[in-house]
């Protein structure tokens, strides 16, 4: 029988020394490498931008909820910043589809008597209809009438016309015949010495036997003598009478007469 002295059952410090480095300096890294991805977990989470458009897109989602007015109207202010996206609302009309979704099928005997009620309602319509043409021709008297009332007025105002006679010729009266004989006025012999000249028409009234029965002074010369020499010339004066319709008349006549210094 043989004893193992003692120093055959401890190990040798020189080969128990690195075993233990080894298992130190893989417990070191393993540490270190804890904290290097701890770190790097708390640097990923502090680099991300925190996710605000996460609580927009609840508050999408529960709108399209059938939920209360009250409570949509509570959720209108919670959102001011949120009235800008407000035309994308538009999508949000899937929600109306429930409505839509009917599963009993018991309204669609309703509906095809409803749809067979209407039908009554319509023939009633053709009615007026087939009537529109008798309506229309009911225009057709007035307008006769209307077109046979101006060919009766043209034919009456024709009547009327035919009726009343023509106005009758109208012939004024005249001094320039030359079996007249009328005298020419007489000059004035002051006015001829102030070398007074000038025009004067005179308005006369001739008889229906050619006489002149008044007259009066319608323009003066701007001189008194020679207006009044020429009214006593016309006084003296014969005229063919006016006539009216081949019948002689009194009758207002215009005679003009010109004193000149030859």
């Amino acid at each position: 029988m043989t004893i193992a002295s003692p120093s055959a059952r401890r190990p040798d410090p020189a080969t128990a020394s690195p075993d233990r480095h080894r298992r130190h300096a893989s417990v070191l890294v393993a540490v270190l490498v804890a904290h290097a991805l701890g770190l790097w977990a708390l640097l990923a989470g502090l680099s991300d931008p925190p996710e605000l458009p996460v609580p927009g897109e609840v508050v999408t989602t529960a709108l399209l909820l059938p939920e209360p007015a009250s409570a949509a109207s509570a959720a209108a202010p919670a959102r001011p910043a949120a009235a800008k996206p407000q035309p994308a609302r538009p999508q949000a009309k899937p929600a109306q589809q429930p409505p839509t979704a009917q599963p009993l099928p018991t309204p669609s005997a309703p509906a095809r008597s409803q749809s067979s009620a209407a039908l009554p309602a319509a023939v009633p319509t053709q009615a007026p209809s087939a009537q529109a043409p008798a309506g229309a021709r009911s225009p057709a008297a007035p307008a006769s009438q209307a077109a046979a009332a101006p060919a009766s007025a043209a034919t009456g105002s024709a009547a009327t016309a035919a009726a009343t006679p023509a106005p009758a010729r109208v012939e004024l009266p005249s001094s320039s015949a030359d079996y007249l004989n009328n005298p020419k006025p007489a000059y004035p012999g002051l006015s001829k010495r102030l070398g007074e000249e000038g025009k004067v028409v005179l308005r006369v009234l001739i008889e229906a036997d050619g006489s002149a029965s008044k007259a009066e002074i319608r323009s003066s010369s701007g001189y008194d003598r020679l207006d009044q020499a020429a009214l006593q010339t016309v006084l003296r004066w014969r005229y063919l009478p006016g006539k009216r319709g081949g019948v002689a008349e009194a009758m207002w006549f215009n005679v003009p007469i010109n004193f000149v210094l030859e």
